[in-house]
């Protein structure tokens, strides 16, 4: 344990840290070492792999991605947004090459090959892109003759013309989402929203006319005709399972499901620990996020209200699409549940995500400062 007598980075990051953070992402990261002990087995074994061979990728993965995020969370906001600006621009460097040189994966464009290592630079665009545009939101804010809200306006277009291109509609819908809600607390006009609204209902709409893959995805939510062999099996996985689900390695649905230590992951939980278990990772989620939008609450300074709502959020969206998709209440989409489902380049951008949050929710003088202050101004007697 570190004293409060101490003086140094390491002390100072202690007693500054949202420590209630730090272990609800910690948890989260054990809880998917644990599931892909559970879930990764059975598909290592049907593609011809050793067993254990997502197990020790996924082990490989978490111990530097658990190092990016404690490094990240050393950071003051100034530096954070520094390397939100670095991260995005080579995300998006790295995103126009996938459309080029990428491997092709079930018709998709979104890896490119570095040093061997398959990376999907719209995993690390995600939190860079709410990083900056919550600062030019913030600098539209403090300074109304710079127009920070066109920029983010015009990053949003070529971030989301990029996600299209590849193409990842789920990745657009996520970043739309989160984008809009930035937007929206930035205090655009009304006229603003309703018309970004209509964009984005009509950009669904020609996505359904013009791409098969989407169309069929959801008209097979819609009808239930087609093929819904995943998403029948989760839901089957799920009732299964129970309150206290079959007891650990007593699950069937990992032996049949291709995506099983992926996107399908959390029916995987429900089949062997129980409906309890999963409730208890949804409110893990939720205690992220609701905390996330409490520290913007009472953020003084635009640049971190905004930064902070942003990744909170993105957090929680992505969560919800995928136990969205395993429940059958949305339409079936390749999303990963942050730090829980195999894969590397999703666990340390999801770490990147959390570093930045640690780094701005850390407690500073300036801001205990700012609280006093606000605190004589409120309470202070008339004159």
């Amino acid at each position: 344990m570190v004293s409060r007598a101490e003086r140094g980075p390491l002390a100072e990051w202690f007693w500054t840290i949202d420590r209630l953070f730090l272990v609800l992402f910690l948890a989260l990261i054990g809880i998917g070492l644990m599931l892909s002990f559970a879930a990764s087995p059975a598909v290592a074994h049907r593609i011809g792999l050793d067993n254990f061979h997502f197990v020790r990728r996924q082990i490989a993965f978490m111990l530097p991605a658990v190092a990016v995020m404690l490094g990240l969370s050393f950071l003051s906001p100034r530096q954070v947004r520094r390397a939100a600006i670095i991260m995005l621009v080579a995300a998006l460097a790295m995103m126009l090459l996938a459309l080029f040189f990428g491997a092709e994966v079930k018709g998709a464009r979104r890896w490119v090959s570095i040093a061997g290592l398959s990376i999907q630079p719209s995993e690390f665009m995600k939190p860079a892109f709410v990083v900056v545009c919550a600062w030019l939101f913030a600098e539209q804010q403090r300074h109304q003759e710079i127009p920070g809200n066109l920029f983010a306006m015009i990053l949003y277009g070529m971030v989301v013309a990029l996600l299209i291109a590849q193409p990842d509609l789920g990745q657009t819908i996520l970043t739309s989402v989160v984008w809009g809600s930035m937007f929206f607390m930035a205090g655009v006009p009304w006229i603003w929203i309703t018309v970004l609204g209509g964009l984005g209902v009509g950009g669904f709409a020609v996505a359904y006319i013009t791409l098969p893959h989407v169309a069929g995805r959801v008209d097979r939510f819609w009808t239930g005709e087609g093929d819904t062999f995943q998403v029948d099996t989760a839901r089957e996985a799920i009732i299964r399972g129970d309150w206290f689900g079959r007891g650990p390695g007593e699950g069937v649905v990992k032996r049949i499901i291709p995506d099983a230590h992926t996107d399908f992951i959390f029916s995987v939980a429900a089949e062997e620990f129980g409906i309890l278990f999963c409730m208890a990772l949804v409110a893990i989620f939720g205690t992220i996020v609701v905390r996330g939008l409490t520290h913007a609450y009472r953020e003084h300074d635009d640049f971190n209200r905004f930064a902070i709502a942003g990744l909170a959020l993105q957090i929680g969206a992505q969560s919800m699409i995928n136990v969205g998709v395993n429940l059958q209440l949305l339409p079936a989409k390749g999303m990963t549940l942050p730090l829980i489902s195999y894969g590397g380049s999703s666990e340390i951008a999801i770490c990147c995500t959390a570093g930045f949050l640690l780094a701005l929710t850390r407690r500073r003088p300036e801001s205990r400062a700012q609280e006093r202050g606000s605190y004589r101004t409120l309470y202070q007697p008339a004159e």
